[in-house]
């Protein structure tokens, strides 16, 4: 079973991410979920991220990093959305790394070094239509880590909805996240 580092997005640590861990928890994984906004849940993706512009994005990354502190080497990162950020960082950056699963956002491996490390491997989920992960160049980012990493998947479901795969927000899309689901619990069963 996998050892998961997993980071909430932008609205903060809520009740669907909250369910998404005891999901992979009762798969048998083990899921640290850290709360990079010290217990604050916004209602709206605007009020987050203005809330994360508050706290600073080099605080949030230091944030996650810092919550990597202590664990074992061999963990799975996983992010949603803003969350990416600090997994993503995690997986390029920090030895061990056993996967990234990233989730409604990717941003080119060269933000944290030359590239994605080799034997860590990583799918991004979004859907394609979604006006941030398509027009804000996530996707595209996506698509150049698959082509330039042996180990890494794109994974498209359709329709427009960001964060979908927190059921207890209104962007929730129950076909696609229960596919997300299905697909993360493949990925941990057999990463790196």
């Amino acid at each position: 079973m996998a050892e998961i580092l997993l980071f909430h997005h932008a609205l903060g640590l809520t009740p669907g991410i909250r369910h998404l861990a005891t999901t992979l928890r009762r798969a048998g994984h083990t899921v640290h979920l850290p709360d990079l906004y010290d217990g604050r849940v916004l209602p709206d993706l605007a009020q987050g991220l203005d809330h994360a512009r508050e706290v600073g994005f080099g605080t949030l990354l230091d944030r996650g990093r810092h919550a990597a502190d202590g664990l074992p080497a061999e963990l799975v990162y996983v992010g949603f959305s803003l969350g990416v950020v600090p997994a993503q960082a995690l997986a390029q950056t920090r030895p061990g790394a056993r996967g990234a699963l990233l989730v409604d956002a990717c941003l080119p491996p060269t933000e944290f070094g030359d590239g994605w490390p080799a034997g860590v491997p990583v799918q991004v989920h979004g859907m394609d239509a979604d006006e941030i992960f398509v027009g804000e160049g996530d996707l595209d980012a996506a698509r150049a880590l698959v082509e330039a990493t042996p180990q890494a998947e794109l994974f498209l479901y359709p329709g427009k909805s960001h964060l979908f795969a927190d059921d207890s927000l209104p962007s929730y899309d129950a076909a696609a996240a229960t596919l997300l689901t299905t697909r993360m619990l493949d990925f941990l069963a057999t990463p790196g």
